[in-house]
């Protein structure tokens, strides 16, 4: 799994919209410009306590909403087949009348059709 940050990140980009504004400033803040607790506690001129636990909320809000739908999973494990597919599609671009070649191909083919599938869904 990718790294908390990126993770939240992730799930930020995905279901954000669904949390509070504050919330989301907040989360923003944090995890993306790199604000520390107390800079954003001094920034809305509450305790970093409050920070904190308005962060823990939030993350617990993307997470639930994720095991839900699935929605971040997903587009990780599609990008993740496509990156394999173009490296399928890189070696054999390398070498098109090698004996692999038509394997590639196949394979190529195979992590496609996976993509179309789940993206039906």
């Amino acid at each position: 799994m990718l790294e908390k940050v990126a993770w939240v990140t992730l799930l930020y980009d995905f279901y954000g919209q669904l949390l509070t504004e504050k919330q989301q400033k907040f989360l923003e803040l944090y995890y993306e410009d790199d604000l520390s607790l107390g800079e954003i506690a001094d920034k809305f001129t509450v305790s970093r306590q409050a920070v904190h636990d308005s962060l823990k909320r939030a993350v617990q809000i993307l997470v639930k909403y994720e095991e839900e739908l699935g929605l971040a999973a997903n587009f990780t494990e599609q990008r993740s087949k496509v990156a394999e597919a173009l490296a399928l599609a890189e070696e054999f671009l390398l070498s098109p009348n090698s004996v692999d070649g038509f394997k590639k191909i196949k394979q190529i083919k195979e992590l496609l059709l996976e993509i179309m599938e789940t993206v039906k869904k």
